[in-house]
């Protein structure tokens, strides 16, 4: 199965969440989550476009292996997640496995589920505020068809590919917008 997803950066939060609920979306809480994310110690997740996570939500610790982004519009990849009980653990295997912290990622998201489509809304420290509007499926043109309809109904036209990872490395490096 593929997570494929569409992201924009939203100027205006407030506005987005009213059409959601005026839409019949319906709320699946707020949380903090924490990403911290790993370099493998022989390959360069950077080079080979893949990620590899801890999150921490609350009591929902996860790892989360992502494959290289697939050619096309949206963000859509190979996801797995596997639920973990303690992040911190997690951490110091991977410590003493060789792989290298790269960077955490923190942000409060609220969450809607619109049907089978999850519509995140993302206050990303040291980014700002983004929409993510995301379907598992296999078929990946005509989800991401319907996902461009629903931002578009939504909205939405400042779309972003990378991650919030890499934003935050390139905000970093002096080179993000």
């Amino acid at each position: 199965m593929l997570e494929i997803e569409i992201k924009a950066r939203c100027a205006d939060m407030v506005s987005l969440e009213r059409k959601l609920i005026d839409m019949g979306a319906v709320s699946e809480g707020i949380r903090r989550e924490r990403d911290l994310y790993y370099n493998h110690p022989s390959r360069d997740f950077a080079i080979t476009d893949e990620a590899f996570r801890v999150r921490s939500a609350g009591e929902y610790c996860a790892l989360t292996y992502k494959g290289p982004k697939l050619e096309g519009r949206s963000k859509t990849r190979f996801e797995a997640e596997v639920e973990i009980g303690d992040a911190g653990l997690m951490g110091e295997v991977l410590d003493r496995l060789g792989f290298h912290k790269v960077r955490a990622v923190e942000k409060e998201r609220k969450m809607y589920r619109l049907g089978d489509i999850t519509v995140c809304l993302d206050r990303v420290a040291g980014l700002g505020d983004f929409a993510e509007i995301e379907k598992i499926g296999e078929d990946r043109g005509p989800v991401e068809a319907e996902l461009f309809a629903l931002a578009e109904v939504l909205g939405l036209r400042d779309f972003e590919r990378r991650s919030y990872l890499e934003l935050l490395l390139l905000n970093e490096d002096g080179r993000g917008r």
